[in-house]
């Protein structure tokens, strides 16, 4: 019988458990790995970013080694050139000075537009080596940087400019099936030209704000444009019984201590749904307000992207709309005329107007076509249109295109009407208090075609008066132009 022993098998090593100071150290390794991969992953991700910052020692090493790159509209007209002495030295020019100042941005005293943004693609050039091979042997100092290609258009820019004169405010142009950003005007502006010369003064002045982007940056009371809100909304919560919907206007609405009147105080006597849309009643609109489920309404002006950053590549500002289970009545009927408290900009109106237009799809608006190589070789980056999401069924957008036909047709937008053109719209006339007295901002938003929209057109006239008054006629010269109407 064979006696078991305790003693180990001769010439196996018994297993032993992991010291602390192993353990420690495969905890460090698998730490450092996932730092590193995820180090790695934000340097790429974030590369343009870390390439602007002042401190990166790479930007500096590529303005030694490239021009920077020239950016053109659409078309190919040059907007932003580079000029380079015979010694080398680097001068920014832009050849239509004011009239880009804000989408294109400037280079000098930081940066700006779209200077800013592609600004890491500016500074490189994806020329070939042999093509820096060649520069080389001719002396010249520097190689060529990309040139990015816009989604601007120079003749609908040049209109815009014309049309807002010398009013203070801003006019977006899109293209409602890609969300291109098509003209892009902000009044008061500046000369990019003259940035380093000017650039205290542009800095203290706080009353005008050239620097500020008002079509992207810019917060207004949206006024009856809101009611394509409101109305969406109301269209939700009553989706069989919208069409039988009646108010009797006299020309005011009360709720409790809080009391609102039509514009100018007009009564407009016995309305439905859509007349109401078309008048632009705001009593009727506070009646419709009274009677929608305030929970609901805040999860719409959710999904229309109220109070989140908007989705796009340039600096924009958040809209503000509040609405909840326990908003008092004073604040739900100032919203649904859009007064009270809320804000919104022109960027993002015009982006729920394409959406509108869009059969219920919004897109993101973007400003950059394309990035090459300096000699049209290399593409370097495309953009092309991207959903941001349904924000509403066509069968809504439908209706809301319907209303707003009839805005044109023989409502408030009727300076937009009889044309070779049927266009689409909503006027508002956003009032508020200066200090010294009652003025208002005149608005407009719209689309046209209706009948298979192509572009849509926002426009914010500061303190101007009546958007059917002001801000109507400057839509019709953008959506003229677009359409070749003499």
């Amino acid at each position: 019988m064979t006696k078991k022993t305790d003693r180990p098998i001769r010439g196996r090593k018994p297993l032993r458990p992991p010291t602390p100071i192993a353990v420690v150290g495969i905890i460090f390794t698998v730490l450092f790995t996932a730092m590193s991969i995820y180090l790695c992953r934000y340097a790429y991700v974030n590369r343009q970013t870390m390439m602007s910052n002042s401190y990166n020692n790479r930007q500096r090493i590529l303005l030694e080694q490239n021009e920077r790159g020239t950016i053109y509209s659409r078309d190919g007209d040059a907007l932003a050139v580079s000029e380079v002495s015979e010694g080398g030295d680097e001068e920014r020019y832009y050849p239509y000075g004011e009239l880009f100042a804000h989408a294109v941005g400037y280079a000098t005293k930081g940066k700006s537009g779209i200077e800013a943004m592609e600004n890491y693609y500016l500074i490189r050039s994806d020329i070939s080596l042999s093509e820096k091979a060649r520069y080389a042997d001719e002396g010249r100092k520097k190689n060529p940087g990309n040139s990015v290609t816009t989604t601007l258009s120079v003749p609908l820019q040049e209109v815009a400019s014309k049309a807002l004169a010398a009013y203070r405010g801003a006019i977006i142009v899109t293209d409602v099936r890609t969300g291109e950003i098509l003209a892009m005007v902000s009044k008061p502006g500046f000369d990019p030209n003259h940035v380093d010369a000017e650039w205290n003064s542009l800095i203290a002045d706080d009353e005008d704000a050239e620097l500020l982007n008002r079509a992207s940056q810019g917060l207004y009371p949206p006024g009856s444009t809101f009611k394509l809100v409101t109305a969406l909304e109301y269209i939700r919560e009553y989706p069989e019984d919208y069409g039988a919907y009646h108010y009797q206007c006299n020309g005011m609405f009360k709720a409790g201590e809080e009391t609102i009147h039509c514009f100018h105080g007009e009564s407009h006597g016995s309305l439905d749904f859509y007349g109401s849309f078309q008048k632009s009643c705001n009593s009727s609109f506070a009646n419709i307000g009274m009677q929608m489920d305030r929970g609901d309404f805040g999860r719409t002006l959710t999904q229309l992207l109220f109070g989140s950053k908007l989705p796009v590549d340039f600096p924009a500002s958040v809209s503000n709309a509040v609405m909840g289970p326990d908003a008092a009545d004073g604040d739900v009927i100032q919203l649904s005329i859009g007064q009270g408290a809320t804000a919104m900009s022109p960027l993002h109106l015009n982006m729920i107007t394409q959406a509108i237009a869009n059969d219920g799809v919004m897109v993101r608006p973007y400003l950059v076509k394309s990035v090459d190589s300096a000699d049209g070789k290399t593409l370097v980056k495309e953009h092309a249109g991207e959903e941001i999401d349904r924000v509403m069924s066509e069968e809504e957008a439908a209706i809301l295109q319907e209303m707003m036909v009839l805005v044109v047709n023989g409502g408030t937008g009727r300076r937009l009407s009889g044309l070779s053109y049927q266009a689409a719209g909503k006027t508002g006339s956003a009032e508020f208090d200066s200090g010294q007295k009652e003025e208002s901002h005149a608005w407009f938003t719209g689309f046209a075609p209706a009948e298979d929209p192509a572009i849509a057109v926002t426009v914010i006239v500061e303190r101007a008066g009546g958007g059917g008054e002001y801000a109507v006629p400057m839509a019709k010269r953008v959506f003229d132009c677009y359409f070749g109407v003499e």
